[in-house]
């Protein structure tokens, strides 16, 4: 297939455009690498640069390339700055969605394939989390990620527009050459991992009296490897069952802010320091997935499932890339 990958630079999108090549796709890779690297666009994808919502760009490209699916990875991500900035986050992750999806009606590719969030539940009523209970957004960027599903539900009744959304839980991990390089960096495992190198001197945690064992919040963490081959599985599931369709990916297996920390001190053989803060706002006490529906539907079986082997990938990748992109893949 001809597949547009939108955010082919980052962390995610990287991953799922190598996994993607490798199973024999043709990959154009946009990305305003405004946050991506260009470094990590696998060899075998073509890098445009450019923002997914410029509809001069996007004519050029769907009259061009002629794609047969969209993978719609591209996205603002840091919740604090949603939450001080939400208009920033509903113009870049909602209005200019808009303009991907009406470029893709316009020129009938209506497969899609977009990276949601287990944002969309805030503070879930049940746990582990089944995609049908009750969503309660937080902060603008859960809530610009539930707005586009439900954008997509109304787009397949109206213009037999079929789209799968897969809510992650919390990717981490690396695949030997792409891994977790952000600026800033606000994810807990290389924040970790950074210290560990000697490139920061600590890393705080916010919260440590909520309602869990050891007092930090828990969460589900899922490998980069595996979110991608869900991302091929929904395409592959979408040739056969058209429609509009969610499903969460985690491992079913939480792990606290204190596990992850004493797991890449074992792991690393360094010393880490912690600060304590107060608790951020938005930041539920436990999130874990029930993925039993892409397993059913999908057929996806996460090949990482335990947090050890996880934090070692990132470790490994990390080692070898101590200031992240800026040392050669």
């Amino acid at each position: 297939m001809n597949i547009l990958i939108t955010g082919a630079a980052g962390y995610v999108g990287s991953v799922v455009a190598e996994e993607a090549v490798k199973n024999g796709h043709s990959i154009i890779a946009l990305d305003d690498l405004s946050l991506g690297h260009q470094q990590a666009v696998p060899g075998g994808a073509l890098l445009i640069k450019g923002n997914f919502g410029d509809k001069d760009l996007l004519d050029i490209l769907f009259r061009k390339y002629m794609f047969d699916a969209v993978m719609h990875i591209a996205a603002s991500t840091i919740v604090s700055q949603s939450v001080a900035d939400p208009a920033r986050y509903f113009q870049n992750n909602i209005a200019n969605s808009l303009n991907l999806l009406d470029k893709m009606v316009e020129y009938r590719v209506t497969k899609l394939i977009f990276s949601s969030s287990c944002a969309v539940y805030g503070y879930p009523d049940k746990v582990p989390i089944k995609e049908d209970i009750l969503k309660n957004p937080v902060n603008p960027y859960g809530e610009a990620k539930l707005m586009l599903e439900r954008i997509l539900h109304w787009y397949a009744g109206a213009y037999k527009f079929d789209s799968v959304s897969l809510r992650y839980f919390n990717a981490a991990g690396a695949n030997g050459r792409r891994g977790e390089d952000h600026s800033p960096e606000t994810h807990l495992i290389p924040l970790l991992l950074q210290v560990a190198l000697g490139n920061s001197k600590n890393v705080a945690v916010f919260g440590n009296d909520y309602p869990t064992p050891d007092g930090t919040c828990i969460r589900d963490y899922v490998h980069v490897v595996d979110i991608a081959s869900a991302h091929l599985l929904a395409l592959d599931y979408l040739s056969s069952n058209p429609g509009c369709y969610t499903f969460n990916l985690g491992n079913g297996q939480g792990y606290s802010v204190l596990q992850i920390y004493n797991s890449i001190k074992s792991i690393s053989g360094r010393n880490i320091s912690v600060t304590y803060k107060g608790r951020r706002p938005g930041d539920p006490p436990v999130l874990i997935a029930d993925s039993t529906l892409a397993k059913e539907r999908l057929g996806w079986r996460p090949s990482y499932t335990g947090i050890k082997e996880i934090i070692e990938s990132a470790w490994q990748w990390h080692k070898k890339h101590p200031n992240g992109y800026n040392d050669t893949l």
